[in-house]
């Protein structure tokens, strides 16, 4: 499976992405703005695990490799919530700080939209964005999401603390918006 996004390709994550993985991951530029459990330092070993765990995951996909001009460069996925939340799934990416500001994360981020809603049982994706980080709130604007809420001073990160902003895009908005 390969989505092409323009800028860059979605695909499955292969066991040779993780050497690069585990050098683009252990960036502190990264790492600032993902949770706790995107491990800083990131080792060889955390890259092992991960691209086991995607390999091994059950079909379709919730986590993909993005890929730029052949080469692994970020990721894009998705974690399905379960009871009540079960039409819910929760949105997370990243991308190597070389390639901010050119786009690409929207590309990518609109095309993984588009696959999750095609290919999953849910009604709404989600995303949180640490207030520090405006460019990724702007790739969410950009694919339709909607700041919902913003909760003060909820995100603790290496010792800074900075506002949690809630976004949230619904199957319907996505389905008007095409």
């Amino acid at each position: 499976m390969r989505i092409e996004s323009g800028s860059c390709v979605l695909r499955p994550y292969h066991a040779a992405d993780r050497e690069r993985l585990a050098i683009l991951a252990n960036d502190m530029l990264i790492s600032r703005n993902m949770t706790a459990m995107f491990p800083y330092p990131y080792t060889d070993d955390d890259a092992d695990q991960w691209i086991r765990r995607c390999i091994k995951a059950s079909r379709p996909w919730e986590n993909l490799a993005v890929e730029v001009d052949g080469e692994y460069s970020g990721g894009i996925g998705l974690h399905r919530g379960s009871g009540e939340k079960h039409r819910v799934a929760q949105m997370g990416y990243w991308i190597e700080p070389s390639l901010w500001g050119r786009g690409i994360m929207t590309d990518a981020a609109r095309a993984f939209t588009s696959y999750a809603f095609d290919t999953f049982p849910v009604d709404r994706l989600q995303a949180t964005v640490f207030g520090w980080n405006a460019a990724s709130a702007r790739v969410l604007v950009k694919c339709g999401f909607v700041e919902e809420g913003r909760l003060r001073a909820a995100i603790a990160r290496f010792g800074e603390t900075t506002d949690e902003l809630i976004f949230g895009l619904l199957r319907s908005d996505h389905e008007a918006a095409d």
